[in-house]
Parts: structure tokens; C-alpha cells; sequence
């Protein structure tokens, strides 16, 4: 299964994905944690991140389309991955679209996550009191999801129009929102295929 999951910040994006990718036993590949990995990685490309980083640099559409092309040649996506925080952009949408094509492995499904704003904001603002983050306030969580909306409105309108897009309500108990998203990728994808679902 190659799936790539997409919500607002608050949504439980981040841990849906991680269970996503134990279920069906398929990497997740989140382009936060590869920028991260590469602060300790050997690598000209590597190399090449940190020094964009350190001097508080931004790192460019190419140098991420490259990271991740490389991600997913690795053998264990042979069999499938779960993209998380790539692509963010239309042209990173039409990369990805070639780096898998060129591969014969195109997406099975785009899974959004849903969240009204107004809940998202308390439980963000829930958790930074309970974790100490002082610069996560009212205004700037809102601020982060107004960005998201506008940069992601024209990537989810791209995959619904190729019948790819998927959307789950991701509010509520963890255990609750995964069997939902479990549910909604079973039938996305055995219902285009005709076949069942392998689940492990």
C-alpha cells in the first residue's frame, strides 16, 4: 500500500501515521524526521542539509524532492510507504508524480485528516501548558492553521480530482480515529483493486 497522509497541525497526524505504518507494515517516511536524521548522517547530501540549516537556511524544493526520491528507492518501500509532510507543494506533487511513475508504483490512496479548527486550537493550547510551550499561543496556532489550509487546499483538490483522496474525521480517541482511517483505506483500496487488504 503507498499512501500519503495530510492534515492540519493538531490533527494527530504525526501519531495516526505511525500506526498507519505498524498495521500494514510499510515504512513511514516523514521528511521532518529525515531532515533530522541528516544532522548525523555521512553524506555529501547530508552535508549539504546541515550546512543549510545551521546558517538557519531554507531547504529547497530540489534538495527535498532529492531526499525523498532517495528515501524511496530503498528496498523496504518495495512493498509499500506511508508519506508524511511531503509533497507541500503542486510542484512537489508533479516530482513525486514522475519519481513514481518512473518507478510503476503510483499512490493508492491520499488520506486527509479532518479536524474543526476550533477543537484543534484548545487541544494544542491544552498541550502546550501541559508540555511548557511558550510560544505555542492562541494567535500563532491559528496562524499555522490558516497556512496549512491555503498551501494544502490545491494539493487535496489535485488528488480528489484523480479519486485518490480520502478524508476521516481524525478527532477523537487515538484507538477511535485509527480504526476509522483503517476502515476508510481497507475499502478505498481493496474497492479499486478487488482484492482484500493484506493487514498485519
Amino acid at each position: 500500500m503507498r499512501l500519503l497522509i495530510m492534515g492540519p497541525p493538531g490533527a494527530g497526524k504525526g501519531t495516526q501515521a505511525k500506526l498507519i505504518a505498524e498495521h500494514y507494515g510499510i515504512p513511514a517516511i516523514s521528511t521532518g524526521d529525515m531532515f533530522r536524521a541528516m544532522k548525523t548522517a555521512d553524506t555529501p547530501l547530508a552535508q549539504q542539509v546541515r550546512e543549510i540549516m545551521n546558517s538557519g537556511g531554507y531547504v529547497s524544493d530540489e534538495i527535498t524532492n532529492q531526499i525523498v526520491a532517495e528515501r524511496l528507492a530503498q528496498s523496504d518501500c518495495d512493498a509499500g510507504f506511508l508519506l508524511d509532510g511531503y509533497p507541500r507543494t503542486t510542484a512537489q506533487v508533479n516530482t513525486l508524480d514522475a519519481v513514481l511513475d518512473k518507478r510503476g508504483t503510483p499512490l493508492d490512496v491520499v488520506l486527509s485528516l479532518l479536524a474543526d479548527e476550533d477543537a484543534v486550537v484548545a487541544r494544542l493550547l491544552k498541550r502546550a501548558e501541559t508540555e511548557g510551550r511558550a510560544d505555542d499561543n492562541e494567535e500563532t496556532i491559528r496562524v499555522r492553521q490558516h497556512v496549512y489550509a491555503e498551501q494544502t487546499a490545491p494539493l487535496l483538490d489535485v488528488y480528489r480530482s484523480r479519486e485518490l483522496l480520502v478524508e476521516v474525521d481524525g478527532l477523537g480517541e487515538i484507538d477511535e480515529v485509527s480504526e476509522r482511517v483503517f476502515t476508510a483505506l481497507d475499502s478505498a483500496v481493496g474497492g479499486r483493486d478487488g482484492s482484500p487488504v493484506t493487514r498485519n
